[in-house]
């Protein structure tokens, strides 16, 4: 839900339907930042959305933020996650700022009207965020996501897990058999592919088992425990070592993975701390 959509009314009707857990689009307790971004809401209405739905009943809340907004500093981070995590939340996902092309802020990047901030101070901004956030109770479980203990979205782990699923509505992607299939996009030729009774795909691709298997390696990598290699085996009927027995020993050079052992026993690798920055290129590896 975004901040500014969320109203007493709203909140008792999810309530009263079985809703449990919302997902706040706080994005950042920074009115500067919010207004670069061009966000509709204010930061103190960010703050009441949360303090809001907690009174409404709503125990389990996840709340997002950016970073790496031009101009941002340090200083301002550190005192965001500190005052995002003293709000009744016990989830809490970071999200680095990305110029996608197309976007205005790509073309203000590209015409020097935005100028990203260098790569080292994102990378502080990150670290900071583990550690500031592990401070105040909630452990990093994945690449952008903390939570408090036993609040870990075990929606985002499914997907981690590469497990199939269902997805519903225009442009919605399902995975299921090996198969993944994309729905019409356009909402109104959505509408009348449903209306005729057709197929609501326009596309889909059957995946090889080694792509399957790759890909459940390139996602599942992303999480705290990263890759158990018998999970690995029951999972794809591959085994891991074999796999990627090309890709793995540059991994291990870089610093980027290290084995998980149970005594001397070698049982999967995990990201290292600096894995953890560079985790879309581990993830390019294992494909």
């Amino acid at each position: 839900m975004n901040p500014d959509s969320i109203d007493d009314d709203k909140l008792k009707l999810l309530i009263d339907s079985g809703v449990n857990r919302l997902s706040i689009g706080v994005q950042s307790l920074d009115e500067r930042k919010l207004k670069k971004l061009g966000r509709a809401h204010s930061a103190a209405r960010a703050r009441d959305a949360v303090l809001r739905s907690h009174r409404r009943g709503f125990k389990n809340i996840s709340a997002d933020l950016i970073f790496g907004v031009w101009g941002e500093t340090l200083p301002t981070w550190r005192q965001e996650l500190k005052s995002l995590a003293a709000l009744p939340v016990s989830h809490i996902s970071c999200y680095e700022l990305t110029y996608e092309k197309g976007t205005p802020l790509f073309f203000a990047a590209q015409n020097k009207s935005v100028i990203p901030l260098p790569d080292d101070e994102t990378a502080a901004m990150y670290e900071t965020a583990i550690d500031s956030l592990g401070l105040a109770g909630l452990k990093q479980y994945e690449v952008s996501n903390f939570a408090r203990s036993g609040c870990e979205s075990r929606h985002n782990m499914h997907y981690w897990d590469n497990a199939p699923y269902i997805g519903l509505g225009p442009s919605a992607v399902s995975y299921i058999d090996g198969a993944r299939t994309r729905n019409v996009s356009d909402v109104k030729e959505y509408v009348k592919t449903f209306e005729a009774g057709k197929p609501m795909t326009e596309s889909s691709e059957k995946l090889s088992s080694v792509k399957m298997a790759k890909e459940t390696a390139a996602i599942k990598i992303r999480t705290k425990e990263g890759i158990d290699f018998d999970w690995f085996k029951a999972r794809t009927g591959f085994d891991f070592l074999e796999l990627e027995r090309l890709s793995l020993p540059k991994l291990l050079d870089m610093e980027f993975v290290k084995y998980k052992k149970a005594g001397d026993k070698v049982t999967g690798i995990v990201l290292k701390r600096k894995g953890f920055l560079f985790c879309d290129t581990v993830s390019s590896e294992l494909l």
